[in-house]
């Protein structure tokens, strides 16, 4: 199985923090590739089972490409202040697994984002074709991601 995942510590609490990733429609905020994101089916908020779309513009060498969609995602864990994970489709047709965890450390929170693709043979055959740039792309975006959401939590601006 693929995955991957970054930590950054952030100088707030848990609650403080987890609101920040938990509400999509902030997400064009802190990533560099879901520009934007909303509620759908009559979601209105982060809750298992709650549907959002993003719309993606891919950053590395697919950012070449023009490569500009929307996803169906579904919230599969929700705990405030300690976890927000969804995937990509549904529980049960999944294509990635985003995931937020949070961790009291040294006076403040260590948020870990992290993914997971499914293990199929057309994301096996993807992965090794692209996974060495893909996996870089897939670090430095949660970094960034993770640093803009370290930035609006601790209250100082957030670097491009």
């Amino acid at each position: 199985m693929v995955r991957g995942s970054v930590t950054v510590h952030v100088d707030a609490a848990p609650e403080a923090v987890w609101p920040l990733v938990s509400d999509v429609t902030s997400t064009g905020r802190f990533s560099p590739e879901t520009f934007e994101a909303e509620w759908v089916d009559g979601a209105t908020g982060p809750e298992v089972g709650a549907r959002f779309r993003g719309h993606v513009r891919r950053t590395g060498l697919l950012s070449r490409l023009g490569l500009t969609y929307w996803t169906s995602c579904t919230v599969v864990a929700c705990e405030p202040g300690r976890e927000f994970t969804f995937v990509v489709g549904t529980p049960q047709r999944w294509v990635n697994r985003w995931s937020y965890r949070f961790e009291t450390a040294d006076g403040g929170t260590d948020v870990t984002e992290s993914f997971e693709l499914r293990d199929s043979a057309p994301l096996r055959a993807y992965w090794k074709l692209a996974g060495a740039g893909r996996a870089r792309t897939n670090d430095d975006g949660m970094r960034r991601t993770l640093e803009r959401v370290k930035a609006a939590a601790e209250g100082s601006p957030a670097s491009p």
